[in-house]
């Protein structure tokens, strides 16, 4: 994917008008969170008697909700004399998983640069933002207030809140009927291939910043609108985009 500027991402999609709403991603996107999946999967694993994952392995796992997040751990610590996969042992890492990251949680992990300024400069635009994350719905209102960034947002959801997650495009489409946007208006701004391939099948605009994670996989090579290094550069794009869609006053 080529990174484009304001105009092309707009003119790209054919959109009639500019986004009316969007809907942004978390964990990569607005907050850097590998430190608390780091200590959350190391209380978990040191219990279950296994060595941490390093920060790079885990990285190449977060996007796709908290079970598979330890699931792919449990796989990648499992000894080789191991047969196949234990639903009882499932179930109690994803318990001892739990009880370490819900006192962590956001303690370990940091607002990406730009972000506060970026939500701004979206919000001045008069644009009802909304997160969808496929991390449990619980665990991003707190992420999200104790980074102090709850109160740009209408609507949260999460991982727990629809019968399926992202890439599956039901939860975007719900999203967008909570904001009371159609997917053709409403922007998807993520991180990963998981939030354009939810994009793509939902009819949304799809946006991706260069930051995050990614499954460990260049954002470049990913099939979206328009790739940008920081979420300031994404709004100031929207904004040029606007100017030349409406045309010389």
């Amino acid at each position: 994917m080529v990174r484009l500027s304001g105009a092309s991402v707009i003119q790209n999609l054919k959109l009639t008008h500019s986004p009316r709403a969007c809907v942004l991603d978390l964990d990569g996107t607005l907050v850097d969170t590998l430190g608390d999946f780091e200590m959350a999967l190391a209380a978990m694993l040191r219990q279950l008697g296994r060595a941490p994952l390093p920060r790079a392995a885990i990285a190449c796992m977060v996007g796709k909700g908290s079970e598979h997040l330890v699931e792919a751990a449990l796989q990648a610590t499992q000894p080789a004399q191991a047969g196949d996969a234990d639903p009882a042992l499932f179930d109690r890492a994803w318990q001892l998983y739990q009880d370490a990251y819900g006192p962590i949680n956001g303690r370990h992990s940091h607002v990406y640069p730009g972000v506060v300024d970026g939500l701004r400069a979206l919000r001045a635009r008069g644009l009802p933002l909304a997160v969808l994350t496929n991390k449990p719905r619980a665990h991003a209102l707190v992420l999200l207030a104790a980074k102090r960034l709850d109160g740009y947002f209408s609507q949260v959801f999460g991982g727990d809140s629809f019968a399926r997650k992202k890439p599956d495009p039901l939860p975007l489409l719900q999203t967008c009927r909570a904001l009371g946007t159609p997917p053709a208006a409403t922007l998807m701004i993520g991180d990963s291939s998981n939030d354009a391939a939810a994009a793509r099948a939902a009819g949304c605009p799809v946006a991706l910043l260069s930051y995050g994670y990614n499954h460990g996989q260049p954002v470049d090579e990913v099939d979206a609108d328009g790739c940008f290094d920081s979420l300031p550069d994404l709004a100031a794009a929207l904004a040029r985009a606007s100017l030349i869609e409406s045309g010389p006053a």
